[in-house]
């Protein structure tokens, strides 16, 4: 039974990579009953695949018209599609919105690439870094010598399948509001571009440099940075708040009067060669015992070996093991409705007859397909 408070809504997932697994994912933990269509013959559903859990696969050959056909009948039924591939593919397939909002008026259907929908990138292969690249975000991440891919977070999660997920929740609260559905262009450059919507305006105050690690969140503060212990692990510092500095000061046994110059940008090399022989002194645990805990805006850097076991993380649950797979639990948190992980990830086609038959299709409609190629054989009755 699914629980969560989207158990009302039927979405129609077209199986990607990256992004569009994850949006899935949070869609599902949520509660919403999600029927991945996957192409037949795929391998996947490992249960390491941490971002395909939750929901039911169906394996269709998208070749074959029947297929096309059945996919139409689950989109008629459906509140949400989604798909993630480049612009004119499913238009190609039969499965474009032209087509599925004549079959479903009220159909939200969300499109999420790389570049968009149009613009003079919008055919070209890219992946996350490439993608913010032309937002001014990945400029603006990484050391004095070169930008740093922040892993991909800010392009294929932050900027796209979050910003997906929010355009898909707008448009089924206007298409209930209002009967009419939508087409959803979801960029991941685009969303990055949202995403740093404040350094824009600090640079437009003057507030904010355009160079790596020259202002006060991104390691060109001495107060706010990482910094290295005596045992080569690091902790992170954040104390920018005049009361927070004050107290860093304190626990670290600072007294040297040049650290009144905290927003002094001059000043600022300096006091962070400073402060990091003084953070060099201790280890990252002994730190974290004093510091741990208090407003200095502290946090020890942990591996993702250690992060599920920090007392922490323990206390909220914010892990949880599955199959022996230890992967984040859903978020955000609801007090009356709170979301789950609605099972494991699924084998390509695991559920071609169970999720047709319960999206309304009869057992001669499942042999038809079985017969025409569009399924395995063996849902042959």
């Amino acid at each position: 039974m699914r629980q969560g408070p989207l158990t009302s809504l039927k979405i129609v997932e077209f199986a990607g990579i990256g992004p569009g697994p994850f949006c899935g994912m949070l869609l599902s933990d949520l509660g919403a009953d999600v029927v991945r269509i996957d192409r037949k013959g795929g391998r996947g559903g490992a249960h390491t695949d941490v971002t395909s859990r939750g929901r039911r696969s169906v394996a269709l050959d998208l070749k074959s018209p029947a297929a096309i056909e059945a996919c139409l009948k689950l989109i008629e039924q459906a509140d949400v599609v989604f798909e993630g591939f480049r612009p004119g593919v499913m238009e190609r397939l039969g499965l474009g919105p032209d087509i599925c909002l004549k079959r479903n008026p009220k159909l939200v259907y969300g499109r999420m690439t790389g570049w968009g929908q149009t613009g003079p990138y919008s055919q070209a292969a890219g992946h996350d870094m490439n993608y913010i690249a032309i937002t001014g975000a990945l400029h603006a991440i990484g050391t004095k010598d070169k930008p740093t891919p922040p892993l991909n977070l800010v392009g294929d999660f932050g900027g796209g399948a979050l910003y997906l997920a929010l355009g898909i929740l707008a448009g089924v609260v206007h298409a209930r509001q209002s009967g009419q559905g939508q087409v959803i262009d979801c960029a991941m450059s685009d969303g990055a571009a949202s995403l740093m919507a404040m350094f824009y305006g600090f640079k437009a105050s003057g507030m904010w440099k355009d160079e790596r690690r020259a202002n006060m969140l991104d390691g060109g503060a001495h107060f706010y940075d990482t910094y290295q212990c005596a045992d080569g692990r690091w902790v992170s510092i954040g104390s920018i708040e005049p009361q927070f500095y004050a107290l860093l000061l304190e626990k670290t046994g600072i007294k040297d009067p040049e650290f009144a110059r905290q927003h002094d940008r001059a000043a600022w090399p300096d006091l962070h060669d400073k402060l990091a022989k003084v953070i060099a002194t201790k280890t990252r645990d002994e730190w974290t015992e004093i510091m741990g805990g208090t407003d200095v805006c502290f946090a020890p850097v942990l591996t993702l070996e250690e992060a599920p076991k920090h007392p922490h993380n323990v206390a909220r649950q914010t892990f949880v093991e599955v199959k022996g797979v230890t992967q984040p639990a859903p978020a955000p948190r609801f007090s009356a409705t709170p979301g789950a992980i609605q099972g494991p990830p699924p084998h390509i086609g695991a559920h071609d007859r169970e999720a047709l038959s319960d999206w309304g299709f009869s057992d001669a409609e499942l042999d038809a397909l079985a017969k025409a190629g569009a399924l395995d054989a063996e849902l042959v009755s």
